[in-house]
């Protein structure tokens, strides 16, 4: 359609992939006119190559598409990314030597990009994290904070964890997962020096745990801040914050990125992490803390704020503000 940005999905038929695909339909600026993904897909239509996981009907738009080998040229201008590690380094930095902007759902390391460039996601549990602790760091400053995570099975992918292994059970260990946490939070919420990123001051201890929950990742978090806070100033704190998205209005941003909740049985996966079309965070049990200053829980949707809503987010805010 004439004044929207042709983009491709790399990865279409996974379950992120899936995502970008229901997220990017009549989206206002964006087209999906690419689809890629493994060996076993390319050449049919997406609708015969994907089996589709999500509650909604495949968008018509995209079933008769053909799904192309991940490499360029792809028929588009902006790259959506949900390749799996072992494959995405070489075929990501291609896209970008080759000129076309990529957006990557998750956490990669540096490319050695040119012509175009690749803009990354955190950690799917990341982003709820450090969207929960960002106003407290800016009002409050940010001493320490200790996070156990409760993680869906959709961040594992698809077929992702055996059944057997999840099935009454949970599973106290993610490869990789809670060195991300600890360090990601930190360079997120860190400043620019002299052109390189400094990490927070702040230290960050993470366990993170598969649970038996299709999406929604939930943390329990406690904090210890350097300036001295109320309750009710920390709860104000976190109902009024909002940033750059909001005030662009962007397609994406949610009205409200953090949403509080004072029930005392809230935030639960199934109630929760649909909250603002899967974009917000919603916070609740919020209380002061024995051992540090305050505690609360954390959920967000792992698949739509953690993954390809938060890439798509990125995509608008680049436009919004001129740099593609």
């Amino acid at each position: 359609m004439a004044g929207k940005y042709r983009v491709g999905i790399l990865g279409a038929t996974g379950m992120v992939g899936q995502r970008f695909v229901q997220l990017l339909e009549d989206h206002p600026q964006f087209e999906v006119t690419g689809l890629a993904a493994s060996d076993r897909s390319q050449g049919k239509s997406y609708s015969e190559a994907c089996a589709w996981r999500l509650p909604s009907e495949m968008p018509a738009s995209v079933r008769a598409l053909r799904v192309e080998a991940p490499r360029p040229p792809l028929d588009c201008d902006l790259v959506f990314s949900s390749l799996p590690g072992e494959m995405a380094r070489e075929v990501e930095g291609e896209f970008a030597r080759a000129g076309y902007l990529q957006l990557i759902e998750r956490q990669r390391a540096k490319h050695d990009g040119r012509g175009g460039f690749i803009v990354t996601n955190p950690n799917c549990s990341t982003i709820m994290l450090a969207l929960a602790l960002a106003p407290l760091n800016i009002r409050f400053r940010l001493e320490s904070v200790v996070v156990t995570t409760m993680q869906a099975l959709s961040g594992a992918g698809y077929p992702g964890v055996a059944s057997l292994d999840v099935s009454d059970n949970v599973l106290p260990f993610i490869e990789n997962e809670e060195e991300k946490v600890e360090t990601e939070t930190q360079k997120i919420l860190g400043r620019i020096q002299d052109g390189e990123i400094a990490h927070a001051p702040f230290s960050v201890s993470a366990q993170c745990n598969r649970v038996n929950v299709s999406d929604g990742h939930m943390a329990a978090v406690r904090v210890k801040l350097t300036e001295t806070a109320t309750l009710e100033e920390v709860r104000d704190c976190l109902i009024n914050f909002s940033s750059l998205p909001q005030e662009l209005r962007l397609h994406s941003a949610p009205a409200r990125p953090l949403i509080v909740r004072d029930e005392p049985d809230r935030p639960q996966p199934r109630l929760d992490r649909d909250a603002g079309k899967g974009m917000s965070v919603t916070i609740g049990r919020l209380a002061r803390d024995r051992v540090m200053d305050y505690r609360f829980v954390t959920l967000s949707h792992n698949t739509i704020r953690g993954a390809a809503g938060a890439a798509i987010l990125n995509a608008e805010l680049l436009l919004a503000t001129n740099r593609i």
